[in-house]
């Protein structure tokens, strides 16, 4: 039986007139969009436009909440009040499903971003009170995980739809956690390092670590960033090698 993988992008990061990432050509190559909800990025008009090219191109619909922090993109911690935090996923999510539904598609999994993710992959609690609140709102909602974090026991301990997420162009500590962007070889640049080492994790069904180290993991889908120099010629790099390795790019199921 041929092993298959998803493809995800974190996109619909413009504002306004001001544009950010390559989201038409990355929706040629990735099976499912993350799409930024407004408070860390995006607006309504570039939310509404994206979800309708990622219903036109068959791609699947994700929310992608954050931190209420435009100016550092969702980046910089934040400490909040935990019925606050799941506020700010209901909030969110709400508006990704109606635009969705406006464009003809539907949010079919979450996905948190920045720094809300991070906090989240090291705090168990963190990351139930942001799931909890999404499930509130959608109970079938497929929660997209930092694989073997936290994140990954709060969606066992809830027993909800879940897929657990690697990422191609970040490197990454020895508890699976990621590399913070400050250090050097935090973020992988190089088309020609990342697709080969993705296809490499995938084969292994494993997270390999910065010091060789290997985390065996469930490996559903790629996160591929669309905000980068090099975005779309990495994540055309990573679909080749999977492909070459035999490996089916189309989106995950929903699983337990």
């Amino acid at each position: 039986m041929t092993r298959s993988v998803d493809l995800n992008a974190d996109m619909g990061e413009s504002f306004g007139p001001w544009k950010m990432g390559e989201d038409g050509a990355l929706l040629d190559i990735v099976t499912s969009a993350n799409i930024a909800c407004g408070f860390h990025a995006g607006d309504p008009d570039v939310m509404a436009a994206t979800m309708r090219l990622a219903v036109d191109k068959g791609v699947g619909i994700g929310a992608h909440p954050g931190f209420p922090d435009l100016q550092g993109f969702g980046r910089r911690r934040m400490q909040l009040p935990k019925q606050t935090l799941g506020n700010l996923v209901r909030y969110q999510l709400g508006a990704a499903i109606a635009m969705a539904r406006a464009a003809g598609g539907q949010v079919r999994h979450l996905k948190l971003h920045g720094a809300m993710a991070n906090m989240a992959a090291e705090d168990v609690a963190m990351a139930r009170a942001c799931y909890e609140a999404a499930l509130d709102i959608a109970p079938d909602i497929i929660v997209m995980v930092l694989a073997a974090t936290a994140q990954q026991q709060a969606v066992r301990e809830l027993g909800c739809n879940w897929a657990g997420e690697i990422f191609a162009d970040r490197a990454y500590n020895d508890d699976a956690t990621l590399v913070d962007r400050s250090l050097p070889g935090a973020v992988i640049h190089d088309p020609d390092l990342a697709g080969p080492r993705i296809a490499k994790m995938v084969a292994a069904g494993a997270i390999i670590t910065e010091s060789g180290k290997h985390i065996p993991t469930r490996i559903d889908t790629i996160c591929l960033h669309g905000d980068g120099a090099t975005a779309v010629r990495i994540a055309r790099s990573v679909r080749e090698n999977l492909v070459a390795e035999g490996i089916e790019v189309r989106q995950f199921p929903a699983a337990r």
